[in-house]
């Protein structure tokens, strides 16, 4: 939930001890899958397959609940000749399938995969690393696709966060002061502990990732107050 962007070689090497040690290797693309990234999947960007893939929310754009798992060949191979035990009441639910096989159609013919891919590698990443060489509580900017997060920071040389882990009350202050900021401005923001997240509908249009991306900005003076040179 943090939005942690592997670097690269990490999850290869984790497909590795895997296959070395008969380990199951299990991805949650609950969050990051159905275009969140820049494509179907995030794994995709690293050239790995997994054995299971666990997916949700967008794979029907939440229209109505529905979540799975993608199962290898091999895996699949096993219940060939003993029942899987899988099945509970809603399973295979048709209203939730049909509107997954809507919106996969709907994706693939409008290219919402590749407007995701476009708006982060041209607008939103952009917009961040320049938000971030100008703002002294921003200590990293980490993300794919339409898929970011900042941490928020009051020195950038310490990496001390913003607000002490889990705080509440007035240690909290700083964040839900440049909360409060962002919803003045119409941006709705989402924070969790020193950390803001950057996460537009996947059809999000440049002009208004450019919209957003401003109001973030603005609000961020905010933040600054309470780093070290503020």
């Amino acid at each position: 939930a943090g939005i942690m962007t592997p670097p690269p070689g990490y999850l290869a090497g984790v497909r590795e001890l895997c296959d070395r040690y008969g380990i199951v290797f299990i991805l949650d693309e609950v969050m990051s899958g159905f275009g969140r990234t820049g494509k179907w999947f995030a794994v995709e960007h690293w050239d790995v397959t997994p054995d299971l893939i666990t997916f949700a929310k967008g794979v029907n754009s939440g229209y109505v609940p529905l979540g799975g798992v993608a199962i290898s060949g091999a895996i699949a191979e096993t219940f060939a000749t003993r029942p899987y035990p899988g099945g509970l009441t809603y399973s295979g639910h048709p209203l939730a399938c049909a509107a997954a096989v809507a919106t996969i159609n709907a994706m693939e013919e409008e290219d919402v995969v590749g407007n995701a891919a476009r708006i982060g590698s041209q607008v939103i990443g952009p917009g961040l690393a320049d938000i971030a060489e100008r703002h002294p509580s921003v200590g990293e900017v980490r993300g794919l696709g339409t898929f970011w997060a900042l941490e928020l920071v009051r020195d950038k040389e310490t990496r001390e966060p913003l607000v002490p882990y889990n705080a509440s009350g007035a240690a909290n202050a700083p964040m839900a002061e440049f909360a409060a900021a962002c919803k003045a401005s119409g941006l709705w923001p989402f924070v969790n502990m020193n950390r803001t997240h950057v996460v537009p509908p996947c059809t999000v249009t440049e002009a208004e990732a450019k919209e957003g991306l401003a109001l973030l900005d603005e609000a961020l003076t905010v933040a600054d107050r309470h780093t070290a040179g503020g």
